[in-house]
């Protein structure tokens, strides 16, 4: 996995729990990683459907037009093996990516929902604190309430 792993770590402190992040080192990813990203990203885009519609145009017309022996005449079972065959490399490897974009998600979520833990401990802890400060102007004010001025 090439995002960081975040582990959080439980302490306690004077309030209660208090929660610790701790970042374990990203990993490089490996060229197969790389490369599946580099395929995954060229083959989903505009760029590729063209660049393919021009090829399959070319191929057709190179072989019905232009050719006086063609290469792969009609039906053309040489470009439907040659499609097939880039499909059948083109797939896994996209999904190869898309395991990687998952798990990089997952990453995300996890640091996010560890950041999302350790803000709601603190805000018990300030709701804690402001009910403590509660209680104590009360008293405060019992006190001030029974106290006679002297005449």
């Amino acid at each position: 996995m090439s995002e960081r792993q975040v582990k959080l770590k439980e302490e306690k402190d004077g309030h209660g729990k208090i929660y610790i992040m701790e970042y374990e080192p990203r990993q490089k990813p490996s060229f197969g990683d790389r490369a599946a990203d580099v395929v995954a990203r060229f083959g989903g885009s505009w760029g590729f459907i063209i660049f393919a519609l021009a090829f399959l145009v070319g191929w057709v017309v190179i072989n019905l037009y232009l050719l006086s022996k063609p290469f792969d005449a009609y039906p053309f079972i040489l470009l439907n093996l040659t499609l097939s065959c880039l499909a059948a490399l083109q797939a896994p490897i996209i999904m190869m990516s898309q395991n990687r974009a998952e798990q990089r998600e997952y990453a995300k979520a996890h640091h996010d929902h560890v950041i999302n833990k350790k803000a709601e401990r603190e805000i018990e802890d300030m709701q804690r604190d402001l009910d403590e400060i509660k209680a104590m102007i009360r008293r405060l004010e019992k006190k001030v309430s029974g106290y006679k001025k002297p005449k």
